[in-house]
């Protein structure tokens, strides 16, 4: 079928109700031979999908039927009819013109009517407006995780009139639980729906503590697969979706070129700025098939740091033209393949904007972060670039801002700057009023306001995210995302995510495969998730002892010693979450250098996060790289390792040598 937006003779009907699908830029998706139809109410600033008590007429039933329920069917015969939708004394239509050549075109209505986002603009209050542009946590109530709807946060939803929350791993425990929170977050806001968000990134970024893992970004990156990246976006949104949950603060679009990065690092898809954009965009578009909003981050790009944006203030030092080249280009990427919202980086850019400030902390002066830049969120996103979605802070309680930028300040400057969601703002019961008072007082224009709301409306009209009188039952909701997260379908596309990405780095004496006999045992030797991937070899039928190491042991125990002299091979599990845990002075990292020179058996290493492990142990035999730890990715290495799986990941970042020169080029992947 073919939609296209026609004109026919300007409709004079009541405002208050209306079809979603007259409203200027909105297009039904059909499904085979029907169409699904939304009558929409407003009211006082309430928007509401309306099916009670509406009653629907097809005006010549020889084109299409239409049900109770707004569901049209098409008969496959040409000509037009009207679809006519009537509540109480208020009624609509859309028609339907089905030819032969053109196939079904649908035509809408015009009139001021249909401008829905101002009829609400309208209708809403000055604290309305700002309302929706806050987006706080409420991840702990007096000491305790938040799991269900407390009468003190119902009472926020409504006094501060908001327009989104954030969950975060606290907050969603398990299916029903979560479905009963997130309709409650729903009940309370009285006039328009909220957006529901949250940091399911895949891999080492997930909330939800009984969703479907996946391997995560960089373990897609090794894979190569653009298809692979799409059905990660896809799984994820289907489940946060059967969970009501709408909007999802991924994919990051970071470009990790920096191996020194603490907060980045495994969470980027390369180093590669093309590479990130290709399976960024597949996966935007595969969350964003499902409903659920994407969110690319943090602009304009975390990935060349060394300093964690939630600790201090990072720099990225480069010019423009090397901005253009690096770090903007996925997101320019995603913008054009129509991403919903990006969300800001609490990181300086002297070369967009070189103003100082200074610090509250310690009356530094210090350069603005991109999050209060005007330069950058509108200068540079919205006229350079010609980014028209919502534009999302990070969280504003990370130390980059709440260090040096009283709480009320980082607000206003942040909206001044062109931000439409402040995300976890410090003290919303005082940065609510003081936000008021400042467009009262003409610090903040209303206009700006008014176009960080329209965007805001525009997403949830886009996303549906609407208050309804014929909500789906709780049970039914229940029964279906049970179905859907976690199901065989799911953990299929994540096994196979993981078992492309593993990379065989370094192989010297053909180590790999491992031959290990019925009656030998393997050692593995590790710290922090060692015992997860000791699991995975027991679970193929490999004997084995596992050693966890303390926090700063560098040698073996005496007994630790003797199980190591009597196994087949040894099993290095090396975890390092920073430039810290894998500095050759770093005991374990000392340790693995011992076992690589000195074992007469086999050694094999697996870096369970990072890539770069190698670097403070370069003399180990074989390498492997699984880019993340969950447990998908630990079978996979075990397979690997055991020879049941053939490797096929390559290297989406450079692993260079402690003094700077390259060790493994971008690309670098054995296999056998």
């Amino acid at each position: 079928m073919c939609f296209a937006p026609s004109s026919v003779v300007e409709a004079k009907r009541s405002s208050s109700f209306l079809l979603l699908e007259n409203v200027p830029g909105f297009l039904p998706s059909p499904s085979g031979d029907s169409i699904r139809f939304t009558p929409l109410t407003i009211e006082d600033g309430a928007l509401v999908k309306t099916y009670q008590e509406v009653s629907w007429r097809s005006s010549n039933r020889k084109v299409a039927t239409v049900d109770n329920k707004g569901t049209v069917t098409l008969t496959g015969k040409p000509g037009r009819t009207f679809i006519h939708a009537t509540h109480g004394s208020s009624s609509d239509r859309i028609a339907i013109h089905v030819t032969p050549k053109k196939g079904v075109t649908l035509i809408q209505e015009k009139g001021p009517q249909y401008d829905v986002i101002e009829t609400l603009l309208d209708q809403m209050t000055l604290e309305e407006k700002i309302g929706q542009m806050m987006m706080p946590d409420f991840r702990t109530w007096n000491g305790q995780n938040v799991v269900e709807m407390l009468p003190e946060i119902e009472q926020m939803v409504k006094e501060y009139h908001l327009g989104g929350v954030i969950l975060f791993r606290e907050n969603v425990v398990e299916t029903e639980q979560i479905i009963h929170l997130v309709n409650d977050y729903q009940d309370a806001a009285e006039k328009l729906g909220l957006l529901i968000t949250i940091d399911q990134e895949g891999g080492i970024v997930t909330r939800l503590q009984n969703g479907t893992d996946l391997p995560g970004n960089m373990a897609l990156g090794a894979t190569r697969s653009e298809g692979l990246a799409s059905q990660a976006g896809t799984v994820i949104g289907r489940e946060l979706q059967s969970l009501g949950i709408n909007m999802n603060l991924a994919p990051v679009l970071d470009v990790n070129n920096n191996p020194d990065n603490p907060v980045i690092g495994v969470r980027s898809f390369s180093e590669n700025p093309e590479l990130v954009g290709q399976l960024g965009v597949a996966y935007t578009k595969g969350l964003q098939s499902t409903g659920v909003a994407a969110t690319a981050k943090h602009f304009p790009g975390h990935g060349d740091t060394d300093v964690d944006s939630h600790l201090g203030l990072p720099e990225v030092p480069h010019d423009r033209a090397r901005l253009d080249e690096v770090e903007l280009a996925p997101f320019r990427q995603a913008m054009a393949e129509g991403i919903d919202a990006i969300m800001t980086a609490h990181v300086t850019f002297p070369a967009i904007d070189d103003t100082k400030v200074i610090s509250e902390k310690d009356g530094s002066l210090i350069s603005l972060p991109a999050t209060l830049s005007e330069k950058v969120l509108t200068d540079l996103m919205r006229d350079d670039l010609g980014f028209e979605g919502v534009i999302i802070t990070d969280a504003m309680n990370m130390n980059a801002i709440s260090d040096h930028f009283g709480p009320t300040d980082a607000v206003i400057r942040s909206i001044n700057a062109g931000a439409d969601i402040i995300l976890m703002p410090v003290g919303l019961q005082t940065v609510f009023p003081a936000v008021v008072e400042a467009v009262e007082n003409g610090e903040i224009s209303e206009k700006r306001v008014n176009e960080a709301v329209k965007r805001i409306l525009t997403l949830k009209l886009n996303r549906g995210i609407l208050k309804t009188d014929s909500p789906t039952p709780i049970d039914e909701q229940i029964a279906e995302a049970e179905r859907v997260i976690g199901s065989d379908e799911h953990r299929q596309i994540e096994q196979q995510i993981a078992e492309q990405s593993i990379t065989v780095i370094k192989n010297e004496q053909d180590t790999l495969p491992l031959s290990v006999e019925e009656d030998d045992y393997i050692v593995v030797v590790g710290s922090t998730y060692s015992e997860n991937l000791a699991a995975a070899f027991e679970d193929v039928s490999v004997q084995t002892e596992h050693i966890l190491l303390s926090s700063n042991q560098s040698s073996l125990t005496a007994e630790q010693q003797d199980l190591v002299e009597g196994a087949s091979a040894i099993i290095i599990a090396s975890h390092s979450a920073n430039v810290a845990g894998r500095s050759p002075s770093h005991p374990h990292m000392q340790l693995y250098v011992s076992l690589s020179e000195s074992a007469d058996q086999p050694v094999v290493a697996v870096a369970i996060r990072n890539p770069y492990d190698i670097m403070a142990y370069p003399s180990v035999p074989a390498y492997i790289a699984q880019y993340g730890f969950r447990d998908a990715s630990f079978r996979a290495s075990v397979r690997t390792i055991v020879g049941d799986l053939t490797p096929s990941g390559q290297l989406p970042v450079t692993i260079p040598t402690i003094e700077g020169d390259v060790m493994f080029e971008y690309g670098h992947g054995l296999s056998w």
